[in-house]
């Protein structure tokens, strides 16, 4: 949460995030981080990395290096 909140400070609360079901994005910590500072928890459907094309690109691209 802290380097969120350094971020936001920086560029702004953003009006959404999009998250997958996985661990470190399923937690109480950030629900309650997000309902404080107004910000949508936007959930991809599991078992459907399409939801998120740009980030599986990048995924893709990466583990290919």
């Amino acid at each position: 949460m802290r380097i969120l909140d350094e971020a936001c400070a920086t560029m702004g609360y953003p009006k959404a995030i999009r998250v997958d079901h996985g661990s470190e994005l399923v937690s109480r910590d950030l629900d309650l981080w997000a309902y404080a500072n107004d910000v949508m928890l936007d959930f991809s459907r599991p078992g459907k990395p399409t939801d998120n094309a740009f980030i599986e690109a990048f995924n893709g691209r990466l583990r290919a290096e």
